[in-house]
């Protein structure tokens, strides 16, 4: 495994007890330029991730817990005129920073939902004619509830599709949650953590992940998978050209984590459900004969032939 990624997984796992998947995920999202969404039963740590993550590294970390009542401009800013000059002046929103933490998104209003579209995708703030780039590297880390329905908002597809990967932390396992309870008594939890990588690190290891090499058997094995979920009868819309690019993006993220320079199929497996799962809708033979779409991607996944190299 790459020594500093690894520096910073051991960081963030003081915080965070037997999620070291998630946590690579959540770094894999962040190498390849993406944005997650972390779905999950409310007091699993999803929150608690995402802040570990903030203060493991050394940037600019915004949080925003999104309401009914939030207003586009608290996200994106607004302009107001200044009193001196008679001029509009852009006063910046959550949005404006590295690392935003959209807490509960699916709590915001579809018309706050929707100021984080061009966020998300074009990484700049359009507002009274003029554009703000936002500072690079900037990602967006999302939780929701996915139980509770009562004043909630869907989140539409199109918005779906901005994040490149959809996790979930899951309940821990027994010794895992004695070790949570043991800690909690020390207010262990409560400690700040020290930042490990600066923004430059980040910067070059993003840069380092673009660099990772993929053959032509690995994209092709990428084609046959996105078709695969087009003509499964249990996935009634399956994955876009948009997912097979994030697939792609994402093992690269993982290989260079794990210290490779090459990405290998079992790159592809690991990633494909985080990346293609809220990509699909399940047929009704999908949602009867399997529990999630992760476990259809899995079933689907096993009609497709596995590269050699």
């Amino acid at each position: 495994m790459n020594p500093q990624i690894e520096k910073l997984i051991e960081n963030i796992e003081k915080i965070i007890v037997g999620k070291r998947n998630a946590i690579v995920m959540v770094i894999a999202s962040m190498l390849s330029e993406g944005h997650i969404l972390i779905e999950d039963v409310p007091g699993v740590g999803k929150t608690r991730l995402v802040s570990a993550l903030a203060s493991s590294v050394d940037g600019h970390f915004n949080r925003i817990q999104l309401t009914p009542d939030i207003m586009p401009s608290d996200i994106v800013g607004f302009s107001m005129i200044d009193p001196n000059t008679r001029e509009l002046q852009y006063k910046t929103g959550a949005a404006m920073c590295n690392f935003l933490l959209a807490d509960e998104i699916n709590r915001a209003s579809p018309k706050a939902q929707s100021s984080l579209l061009e966020v998300m995708e074009e990484r700049q703030i359009s507002l009274d004619g003029n554009t703000m780039t936002l500072p690079k590297p900037f990602m967006v880390l999302a939780t929701q509830n996915p139980v509770e329905t009562y004043g909630t908002y869907h989140l539409p597809e199109a918005q779906m599709d901005r994040f490149m990967m959809k996790i979930s932390m899951g309940y821990p396992s027994p010794e895992e949650e004695f070790d949570i309870i043991t800690r909690s008594e020390t207010n262990q939890f409560s400690q700040k953590l020290d930042a490990v990588m600066s923004l430059d690190d980040i910067i070059r290891h993003m840069e380092a992940v673009k660099k990772v090499r993929c053959s032509d058997s690995i994209k092709k094995y990428i084609v046959e998978l996105l078709n695969a979920t087009r003509n499964s009868k249990l996935i009634s819309l399956g994955a876009s050209p948009r997912a097979g690019i994030a697939l792609l993006r994402a093992a690269k993220a993982l290989a260079y984590i794990m210290g490779r320079e090459y990405v290998v199929p079992d790159d592809i497996r690991d990633v494909m459900p985080a990346v293609l799962s809220h990509r699909l809708m399940l047929s009704l033979h999908g949602k009867s004969a399997l529990p999630s779409a992760e476990e259809v991607l899995k079933e689907t996944a096993k009609s497709v032939a596995v590269p050699l190299q």
